[in-house]
């Protein structure tokens, strides 16, 4: 069979052939279809006698397709129709200050709740103006006002919010008392947002922000406060005097030593170590010029020296005993002796120290007994303070030493018993270290330290003095020393 080409060397189109005949039959030849665009219709057939044009003549004309339009979105039915709302068409409203771009939003979203429509108050009304609409007006109506004082916020509109809400607006804006917008606040707090219901809404998270704003500065003002007040307090605790002691400090403990004395007390510092500079009588105490060294600066505090300046101490009181406290000064022996017996206490060996034919008087009479402690080498205070019914211990290094108190309180009940026959009850006695005294800052004052204690003590005067003054008091002590006069 031969296969018939087109000119172009290709096959031709299948034939149409209904009746299976022969594709060599002239007859049955089919005209090519031109492929027209969609938006020409094919020509017209003519009236013409061949066959195959009568045959394409009878199908239907091409059309072309159907162009897919863009739709927006389907509007919701209306839940709250404004038009059809009779009692909204009769009602006098006030809406000032929407503007167009989000009035159109509004009306977009078909009115489907007032309430989810926030007013946000950006300015009150200028001039107390009044704004009324006319009774043929509805709220669609409204022309958009310049200057706007109320803005809509459609992304809580989309949200919802209860439908109570919407009624109580709606009542609230349909009242006739309410035809003059006065107060822009007002309606702030009518229209506020609920926090619950508009968690995503950019005013709730504004409202939020704004009360986290308002706590972290009311934390930070009280905060402040606090800080000033403290500040305060402690300022008028330095000024405050100890309680039982003088309000002022008098000029005795600091007054000055004059030329002539500084310059005795340098010729003791120069003289013989082995010469002896001043004896003391009643507690047969000598201070040779070795041990009168230990007053210069630098120098640690000797037995001899604290000895003999706590015995000078007890007759200024002697002399003068309505200007100074009843006390009495033991030594530095006093209570190595008295912690050198089994359970580190003794009062058996110490008894006799304290005799009425010895002192001339008893212990339980003294306002203050104070206790020269030595602590290997640091020296301490020890007080019985009768006055204040309290057991005290002082170190200007600050230190605690429990042991100290506990034999203090022990030994004054066994010292009470045994000269009195009195059982004396220290159960309300307060245990003290006192922490707000003058502190050592170098490893030489600390003898220094405990005799001053004792001295302005003895005053009833509180402790007013620190570190710089140690130069000055050396110098005072060793003048005091050879003078054999505490002044």
């Amino acid at each position: 069979m031969a296969i018939i080409t087109t000119i172009t060397g290709k096959r031709p189109h299948r034939w149409l052939n209904h009746n299976r005949s022969s594709p060599n039959s002239s007859e049955f030849k089919r005209q090519k279809v031109s492929t027209m665009s969609h938006n020409k219709p094919p020509p017209l057939p003519t009236a013409t006698t061949n066959p195959t044009v009568s045959r394409i003549s009878r199908y239907p004309e091409t059309k072309p397709p159907l162009l897919r339009e863009v739709h927006a979105p389907c509007s919701r039915p209306r839940k709250f129709d404004l038009s059809n709302n009779p009692k909204l068409e009769s009602s006098n409203l006030v809406v000032s200050g929407i503007s167009h771009s989000l009035f159109e939003n509004y009306h977009r979203a078909k009115c489907s709740a007032m309430a989810t429509i926030p007013l946000q108050i950006k300015g009150k009304e200028k001039d107390n103006h009044k704004e009324v609409v006319s009774e043929d007006s509805n709220v669609e109506d409204v022309l958009p006002v310049e200057n706007d004082l109320v803005c809509l916020d459609t992304e809580a509109v989309n949200g919802g919010v209860q439908k109570q809400s919407t009624s109580s607006v709606v009542s609230e804006l349909s009242n006739d008392k309410l035809n003059v917008v006065d107060d822009a606040a007002k309606i702030l707090d009518t229209l506020s947002l609920e926090p619950e219901k508009d968690v995503s809404s950019v005013r709730a998270y504004k409202k939020l922000l704004q009360a986290v704003d308002k706590r972290t500065d009311t934390i930070g003002r009280l905060k402040f406060e606090i800080q000033l007040n403290e500040k305060r307090r402690s300022a008028f605790d330095l000024l405050r005097p100890k309680k039982g002691l003088v309000e002022e400090v008098p000029l005795e403990p600091f007054v000055p030593l004059t030329k002539e004395e500084k310059a005795e007390v340098a010729r003791a510092f120069s003289a013989n170590r082995k010469k002896i500079l001043v004896a003391h009588e009643n507690s047969n105490i000598e201070i040779s010029g070795e041990k009168f060294q230990c007053l210069r600066p630098s120098g640690w505090l000797n037995d001899e020296v604290i000895n003999l300046y706590l015995e000078l101490l007890k007759e200024r009181e002697r002399r003068e005993p309505q200007k100074f406290l009843n006390c009495h000064f033991f030594n530095t022996f006093f209570y190595k002796k008295l912690i050198s017996g089994k359970n580190c206490y003794d009062y058996k060996s110490v008894k006799r120290w304290t005799t009425q034919k010895k002192l001339g008087y008893g212990l339980h009479e003294c306002d203050k007994i104070f206790v020269p402690i030595h602590q290997n080498i640091h020296w301490c205070l020890g007080v019985i303070n009768k006055k204040e019914k309290k057991f005290q211990y002082l170190d200007s290094l600050k230190g605690i030493d429990t042991q100290v108190l506990e034999v203090l309180a022990r030994y004054f009940v066994d010292e009470v018993k045994d000269k009195t026959g009195e059982d004396i009850d220290i159960s309300n006695w307060e245990k003290e270290f006192v922490e707000e005294l003058p502190e050592q800052k170098n490893g030489s004052d600390c003898g220094v330290f405990m005799v001053k204690y004792a001295d302005f003590y003895s005053r009833n005067l509180r402790l007013c003095f620190n570190q710089e003054h140690m130069p000055y008091f050396r110098l005072k002590t060793a003048k005091e020393i050879l003078k054999l006069k505490a002044e």
